[in-house]
């Protein structure tokens, strides 16, 4: 046989052979769409599938929007949701997958599959829900899943063997996103950037090699580590505590744990030699849904403070959870203070369901130096104080080195946000009539707050970022009592401060943070002066000129150092027109000029330099409820 009769011959081969493969394919798959086709590669990838769970995804089917865990858009029959978790397969994720342009969700969370995420899967450009928890993965985290524009909703990666750093790209994920890659390999410093900062310790717990904030493992110093380094810290063999951070040591009968789960561990820092907190975990199998985590703990409260034990306490008898509820919660970072960071905190979460939200507030360090009863004594005053315009609390939690405070959770954010916006994007205008409803409340609140109780109490910290709005823009006074309870845990040894009332805080102009100087009466800012009802007032009047203008009270600082008060009197002495310092959007609401005229004499009667000019709460009450009847 020649050669040209050779070559020949083999191409004639492989020619039938290209024909027999695609009429086996055009028989089995001639009718099935690109989605299916895609899904069967994705059966293909699975080397075992003991439920069953895949039996009914054929390739005689013309569409695989009837096939078991598919969901698909009625109009366009393109697949949009894959939902397969608990069915243990096993296999690999192929990369196929990113052929489903119109894919929403992709669940297949509690299986064995194994292997790398394919990079390909950032072309999934709908997703919004990405869940692969608690399957065998491995690799890095993809930086390419920030490429997923769409994902808000979920993105759980916990429970895999995932290692290497966290991705600082990931700090450009939405806040709003529930990000978990709680129990993997994860190495390294988390990454202090973007949203990052606002996601809770739930999100990383379980990766023993990571640390940094919002964990309880600080990272070690590469300094202190270095043996040439004369200024490098060693751990105390007496006290693994100090120095470099440990997994735990006894001393005298009390435990030094790290973290605990839930709450605990979103706090930060357990209750050191307050809390002993034990913790086993295990994985069992739970018939055919897989792989189930349980924990069980065991708990025991000791504080070595005249006998008391470290207390939860219920303030608000309708509050229906407890401290175990808030152990196995979900929170997360919504702000930080002076004062402390705050958690909203999402608990007794059902199938189902969408579990209570409260917000929860971990007092700084500082606060350690209260007694149990002093402490006692001040929250249940605090809690005390209920109103419809007051953020109400709920519940506190006391032990030597570490005070909870647990409040209602107010969801639509603050009325500084509302007017001037956030960080992402603008905020819509107010109406005139919002504004007022919000001023009107806000009034009312803090009148309540100075006259239900006989120690006339003094709120000390009244400003646009303490006043939460609700879906309904109701407006809710957050942040009573936290003046006092951190100037009263300072560690000035003076007795006489430990007795101070509610209406007795004194602070000298460097404990005042910058953001609230320009809200603060100007009596106070002197040294060794008291916070009273009547800054209050004025703190109140800034506000309001705040939600009449829509101005930072800050504007005018650099010209006469008195900023927005200052701006506002002069033009009104000037006789100046109204629509040159009100908000602009207000000025095509003619029909209220008179009401935001009387509102303005209001503002600047509350933000008169003498004390003893400006009125009391009750009387601003009654004059902003008289505007709305005009």
């Amino acid at each position: 046989m020649t050669i040209s009769s050779l070559t020949n011959s083999i191409a004639i081969s492989i020619i039938s052979s290209l024909l027999l493969f695609t009429s086996l394919s055009s028989s089995s798959s001639s009718f099935l769409s690109p989605d299916g086709l895609s899904l069967l590669a994705l059966k293909s990838a699975i080397s075992s599938d003991p439920t069953h769970a895949l039996t009914s995804w054929s390739s005689n089917d013309p569409t695989p929007c009837y096939w078991a865990g598919i969901t698909c858009d009625h109009t366009t029959q393109l697949v949009t949701s894959i939902s397969l978790p608990n069915k243990a397969l096993s296999g690999y994720l192929p990369s196929e997958l990113a052929s489903l342009l119109s894919l929403r969700r992709l669940s297949l969370s509690n299986n064995s599959l194994s292997g790398p995420i394919p990079t390909q899967i950032s072309s999934l450009q709908k997703l919004t829900h990405l869940d692969l928890s608690s399957n065998l993965l491995s690799g890095s985290l993809p930086e390419c899943l920030i490429n997923l524009t769409h994902l808000a909703g979920t993105l759980n990666l916990s429970y895999n063997r995932f290692s290497g750093e966290v991705p600082p790209a990931y700090g450009r994920f939405p806040v709003a996103l529930s990000l978990d890659l709680r129990h993997n390999n994860l190495t390294g410093k988390i990454p202090q950037v973007g949203s990052l900062l606002n996601q809770g310790p739930t999100a990383f717990s379980g990766n023993p090699n990571l640390c940094g904030f919002p964990l309880n493992s600080l990272c070690p110093d590469p300094e202190a580590q270095n043996p040439n380094n004369p200024n490098r810290v060693f751990s105390n063999p007496e006290n693994p505590g100090v120095g470099f951070v440990s997994n735990g040591g006894r001393k005298n009968g009390s435990v030094i744990v790290s973290v605990v789960s839930g709450i605990a561990v979103v706090i930060g820092v357990v209750f050191v030699s307050a809390l002993v907190f034990r913790r086993k975990w295990r994985r069992s199998e739970e018939g055919r849904m897989g792989r189930e985590e349980k924990l069980e703990k065991e708990v025991e409260v000791e504080v070595s403070e005249e006998g008391q034990k470290g207390k939860f306490v219920a303030v608000d008898e309708g509050f229906g959870l407890e401290l175990e509820d808030l152990l196995r919660a979900s929170a997360y970072v919504v702000g930080k203070s002076r004062s402390g960071i705050v958690y909203r905190v999402v608990a007794g979460r059902g199938s189902g369901g969408a579990g209570a939200m409260v917000a929860v507030r971990r007092l700084s360090e500082a606060d350690a130096t209260w007694r149990f009863k002093e402490f006692e004594a001040e929250v249940e005053a605090i809690g005390r104080v209920q109103h419809p315009n007051v953020v109400r609390l709920r519940a506190y939690y006391y032990a030597s080195d570490e005070k909870l405070l647990v409040s209602e959770f107010i969801r639509n954010g603050s009325l500084y946000t509302a007017l001037h916006g956030g960080p992402a994007e603008p905020s819509p205008p107010l109406s005139w009539a919002a504004r007022l409803k919000i001023a009107q409340g806000i009034a009312r609140g803090l009148t309540h707050i100075h006259e239900c109780s006989p120690r006339k109490h003094v709120h000390g910290n009244i400003k646009s970022s303490k006043i939460l709005l609700d879906d309904d823009l109701h407006p809710y006074i957050s942040g009573f009592g936290l003046a006092r309870l951190v100037q009263g845990t300072s560690k000035s040894t003076n007795p006489a401060l430990k007795k101070l009332n509610l209406n007795q805080i004194t602070l000298s102009p460097k404990n005042i943070p910058s953001s609230s100087i320009i809200y603060t009466a100007p009596e106070v800012r002197v040294l060794g002066s008291k916070f009273t009802q009547k800054s209050d007032v004025y703190s109140f009047g800034i506000v309001l000129l705040e939600i009449l203008t829509s101005r930072s009270p800050e504007l005018g600082l650099e010209n006469d150092g008195k900023g927005l008060e200052s701006l506002v009197r002069r033009a009104f002495q000037e006789a100046k027109p109204l629509s040159e310092i009100i908000d602009s959007t207000l000025v095509h609401e003619i029909h209220a000029k008179k009401q935001v005229v009387a509102a303005f004499h209001v503002a600047l009667s509350c933000t008169e330099p003498d004390p003893e000019v400006r009125p009391r709460m009750r009387t601003v009450c009654d004059s902003l409820d008289r505007i709305k009847s005009q």
